[in-house]
């Protein structure tokens, strides 16, 4: 882990004047929520996705990268979860945020203008070197994957 010797700066753009900022909820939290910046309702059919903007971009500090992840009670509640599990902003990107939202729940879903749909954490970003090699350690596991250290 890197010792952080100077505070970082996240720079947020605002390009809905009415949404607020992200923010984090208590003093322990580890990620921010993000909101709906969406003029009028809308509904996540069951099973389908919708794209929902933000109305927020980003000046990442370098070598970090935002992860936008699901809600835990939109999730385990109404079955809304961010699509692709995690969604990965990189430090470069400065256009809108904007979440993919799936319905894993048997009934629709509406959006408002404001809503917290979503949560972003900021994460260091490791870099290393590739090393192309013939032979990778051995350890005890091996190649054993898939449940091959048992189910409980």
């Amino acid at each position: 882990m890197v010792e952080v010797t100077q505070k970082l700066v996240l720079k947020i753009k605002k390009l809905d004047n009415f949404v607020s900022l992200p923010q984090y909820k208590t003093s322990g939290a580890s990620a921010m929520d993000l909101v709906a910046a969406i003029s009028d309702d809308v509904i996540i059919p069951s099973g389908e996705i919708r794209m929902i903007p933000t109305g927020i971009a980003l000046e990442l500090p370098h070598n970090t990268e935002a992860q936008v992840r699901s809600r835990s009670g939109l999730a385990i509640k109404h079955g809304i979860a961010v699509v692709n599990g995690i969604g990965t902003i990189d430090e470069d990107y400065r256009g809108e945020i904007c979440v993919g939202l799936i319905n894993h729940s048997k009934n629709d879903f509406k959006i408002s203008r404001g809503d917290r749909i979503a949560q972003m954490a900021i994460m260091e970003v490791l870099k290393p070197d590739i090393q192309l090699c013939e032979d990778l350690s051995q350890t005890q596991r091996a190649q054993g994957g898939f449940g091959s250290t048992g189910m409980k």
